[in-house]
C-alpha cells in the first residue's frame, strides 16, 4: 500500500508542475491573443486535471477513507517523512496552480470585457440613431409626419 500511495503522490507532484507551467503558458498565449493556442492549451490542461483527479481517487481508495497525513504518521520514520515530504510539495504546487488560475481567470474576464465594450462601441456605430431613420419606401425619412398629413382643408 505504501508502495501505491507514494508513486501516486510523485505522479501528482509531477502532474502539478507541469499543470503550473501549462497555466503560465496559457497566460502568455492570452497576452498574444493567438486563440487557437488558447484552445490547444485548454484542453490539455483539462485532461491534465481529469488524471489529476484520477490519481487523487487512488490514494482515497488505497486509504480506505485514512488521510494520508495519517496513514504518514503511522509508518516508520523514513516512509513518513516521504510522504509528508511529497505533500508539502503536492500542497506548494496547489496553490501556485490556484494563484496561476485566478490570474488567467482574471486576464480572460478581462479580455471578455474589452472585446464586448468595443463590440458594443462598434455596433452602435453602425446603427442608425432612431428606429424610424428609414421609411416604409425604403428612402431616408428626412422628418417624421407627427401631424395628420392625409386630410387637410376644411369641412
Amino acid at each position: 500500500m505504501y508502495t501505491t500511495v507514494h508513486t501516486s503522490l510523485i505522479r501528482q507532484s509531477k502532474a502539478l508542475a507541469l499543470l503550473c507551467e501549462l497555466l503560465e503558458e496559457e497566460y502568455q498565449t492570452l497576452l498574444g491573443h493567438d486563440t487557437d493556442a488558447v484552445v490547444a492549451l485548454e484542453f490539455a490542461i483539462q485532461e491534465l486535471i481529469r488524471q489529476l483527479a484520477v490519481e487523487k481517487a487512488t490514494v482515497i481508495k488505497a486509504l480506505a477513507g485514512l488521510r494520508v497525513m495519517e496513514y504518514a504518521n503511522a509508518l516508520s520514520q523514513p516512509e513518513g517523512d516521504a510522504l509528508l515530504d511529497l505533500l508539502t510539495v503536492i500542497d506548494k504546487a496547489e496553490q501556485g496552480v490556484s494563484r496561476q488560475a485566478t490570474r488567467n481567470s482574471q486576464l480572460s474576464l478581462a479580455l471578455l470585457d474589452q472585446s464586448s465594450r468595443t463590440l458594443q462601441a462598434l455596433t452602435s456605430q453602425a446603427m442608425p440613431p432612431k428606429a424610424e431613420t428609414y421609411g416604409r419606401r425604403g428612402g431616408m425619412r428626412v422628418r417624421a409626419h407627427p401631424e395628420a398629413a392625409l386630410i387637410s382643408g376644411r369641412l
